[in-house]
């Protein structure tokens, strides 16, 4: 069966200049699932189907995912790695272009980023990526969707990201680039976000007048900071380390005292799942300041709107 040209959402860069119209129309998708218990109108995408492949454990992902599938009419197929024959020798590629017979659209968590582009560059259908150790381009989109929810736009404003410089932190730096937010990273010597993902970050913010940085000192970080973002300080994947990790990053704790360096009323973000009392006090993400339960909310949305334009090659 022929198809049209597809195109993939591996990094947040893909979104390019459609972000702000992907983040509008989530906008609207979540308006509009609060009038209607979720469900669009016309549910656009009736026998359509997403096959999801997912390497790592995952509660918010899987669960927007499959709800957003559901919101929008289509069917989606979990498949855990032990489910495929991945785990017994079958390659990437393979698995891409027999997927592609079958479905419209592959989600795909993975523990390498270079097996999220080997699909991509085999399938013939939209892949999209659902976090891999380079980036995690949903959550950034629901991040700056809760942004624009909070501040109504991004020039002008500053996150500070306090914390490992792993594939969250990435995508954060990236759009906030794309959107001319400025970006300023508080990570220890030694786990600052790769030189790929600055120095592409640089470049862009350089079109869009915004600053990137990446220091050390938390304090300094947050100074004048609108957006206060944390992640946990151990990966998936990372379990082994976690140990050398907690010492290392224990004068990175969010808490009431580094918010209190911050502009008043500044947001405080994380991803989920949360370690409390590690990276992040239990004060700080159940009070006033805290926005971490509408980010999750938001992928649901971000991730309808995404669905939409990737399988219908438009944002609505």
């Amino acid at each position: 069966m022929l198809r049209a040209r597809k195109q993939d959402f591996i990094s947040i860069v893909d979104a390019g200049k459609k972000i702000e119209a992907l983040i509008n129309n989530a906008l609207k998708l979540k308006n509009e699932a609060r009038s209607r218990s979720g469900h669009m109108k016309s549910r656009p995408f009736r026998g359509k189907q997403v096959a999801m492949i997912f390497e790592k454990h995952s509660t918010r992902t899987r669960v927007s995912f499959e709800v957003a599938c559901d919101h929008l009419g289509c069917n989606a197929i979990f498949l855990g790695s032990g489910e495929l024959q991945l785990g017994r020798g079958e390659s990437i590629e393979d698995t891409g272009i027999v997927l592609s017979r079958y479905v419209d659209c592959i989600v795909y968590r993975a523990f390498e980023d270079a097996a999220v582009r080997r699909l991509a560059a085999a399938a013939s259908v939209p892949v999209i990526n659902a976090l891999d150790d380079m980036e995690h381009p949903c959550q950034a989109l629901a991040d700056m969707m809760t942004i624009k929810e909070k501040f109504g736009k991004y020039r002008g404003l500053k996150m500070a990201y306090v914390g490992d410089g792993n594939n969250v932190c990435n995508s954060l730096m990236l759009a906030c680039a794309i959107l001319g937010m400025n970006f300023t990273a508080a990570c220890p010597h030694g786990y600052e976000p790769p030189q790929s993902i600055s120095q592409l970050a640089a470049s862009i913010s350089m079109d869009t007048k915004c600053r990137m940085e990446i220091i050390e000192d938390p304090k300094l970080a947050v100074k004048g900071a609108d957006a206060i973002y944390t992640d946990v300080w151990t990966s998936m994947g990372q379990e082994k380390e976690a140990n050398e990790r907690e010492k290392v990053f224990s004068a990175y704790q969010v808490n009431r005292e580094l918010v209190s360096g911050a502009k008043p009323g500044a947001i405080v973000m994380h991803c989920l799942p949360a370690h409390r009392g590690q990276e992040i006090t239990a004060d700080v993400i159940d009070g006033q300041q805290s926005v971490v339960f509408e980010q999750a909310e938001n992928r649901l949305h971000t991730e309808k709107a995404v669905l939409l334009w990737l399988l219908k090659g438009s944002t609505r």
